[in-house]
């Protein structure tokens, strides 16, 4: 979404989607279950910063089933990556009505006073990967430390302790910002590792934009051996990059987050992408919504929720057969569910 917008536009576009993509008012509740939830149709609004990307798509679809298995009418406002556009969503959500408001991504200090406003209005608020530094906000996040940290050291054990590095990286992004503390925490601890150069970049396409920047880094600094792209469109775009340069067989990528695309990149022959850290995408939408869901219901839970990520490799890809997420799921079991924000009366998402 363009910058350029004036605020009519946006607002009318923020009123398409809340229209277009409202789910249907469902009035079956749940027995058992605490208030509203035994009677159902509860309103949840999703208000997204990225939509683009498989990650972003596996997380709403698990948000969605996780909705439905509780009879939440979910209203999802898809991200455009514009911080105006989803204040304007946060306010057309307050305006709906609805119990709670999930925070999907996006920049905190363009939503810390309308979050308020919906906080003020008695709205439960849950943020996924964005920080908005607010004691009744409920956080849910990756454990982006434990995420870093273990693709880092694959990275260490693959290339050694001292090797010429590439790095990309956009602050300002709650997840980002903490794997890029694990990252300056590598390097202080092993001086050998040295970053050559840095780009990166959340213009969409994605991997398209960071593909021209790696393209340039890569020609400028043909000693790197290791990139390290902690999202993994950052890590798609550089494998164009690797791949337009023919760079394949001295350079190797390593990432978080998965998809089933992912998967097949990884697995291509000669694929210089060999390992990433991941959460099931599918599990951490499902798990904002249980949270929300108790957070209505008025029972307790933490108000920082961490998912642990499992490290993926190549070698384990190709040992499983693995090409899927799904099939990812079925043959590692810690990668297709969360215990988090559970409950008796919280029937789970198929």
């Amino acid at each position: 979404m363009s910058k350029h917008f004036n605020f009519k536009q946006r607002l009318s576009l923020a009123l398409l989607a809340s229209s277009v993509f409202a789910g249907p008012a469902l009035a079956d509740g749940i027995k058992g279950a605490p208030a509203p939830f035994d009677k159902g149709g509860v309103k949840v609004a999703l208000v997204g910063y990225i939509s683009g990307g498989d990650f972003f798509r596996a997380f709403g679809n698990g948000a969605q089933r996780q909705a439905q298995a509780l009879n939440i009418d979910l209203r999802v406002f898809p991200g455009k990556e514009d911080a105006a556009l989803q204040r304007d969503q946060i306010q057309q959500a307050i305006n709906l009505g609805v119990k709670a408001i999930i925070v999907d991504h996006g920049q905190p200090e363009a939503l810390k006073d309308v979050v308020q406003q919906a906080l003020d209005a008695g709205i439960k608020v849950v943020a996924f990967d964005v920080d908005l530094n607010n004691p009744k906000v409920i956080q849910v996040e990756q454990s982006d430390k434990d995420l870093a940290e273990s693709v880092l050291n694959q990275a260490i054990k693959d290339n050694g302790k001292a090797f010429k590095a590439g790095y990309v990286y956009v602050p300002g992004f709650a997840p980002l910002d903490r794997r890029d503390a694990v990252w300056s925490s590598i390097k202080k601890a092993n001086k050998g590792i040295v970053e050559k150069a840095r780009w990166g970049t959340v213009a969409a396409p994605v991997p398209t934009s960071v593909a021209a920047q790696a393209n340039a880094a890569l020609r400028a600094n043909p000693d790197i051996t290791v990139v390290f792209a902690p999202w993994d469109e950052f890590a798609r775009g550089t494998k164009l990059a690797v791949s337009e340069l023919g760079v394949g067989k001295k350079l190797k990528i390593y990432s978080a987050d998965v998809s089933t695309a992912d998967i097949a990149e990884i697995r291509e022959a000669g694929s210089p992408w060999v390992a990433t850290a991941a959460t099931n995408p599918a599990v951490v939408g499902a798990t904002t919504i249980r949270a929300a869901a108790l957070a209505v219901a008025g029972q307790s839970l933490p108000l920082r929720i961490a998912i642990k990520p499992v490290l993926i490799t190549r070698e384990e890809l190709n040992q499983y057969d693995i090409k899927t997420v799904e099939e990812l799921s079925a043959k590692l079991p810690s990668f297709g569910r969360s215990e988090a924000a559970l409950a008796a009366w919280i029937p789970t998402a198929k």
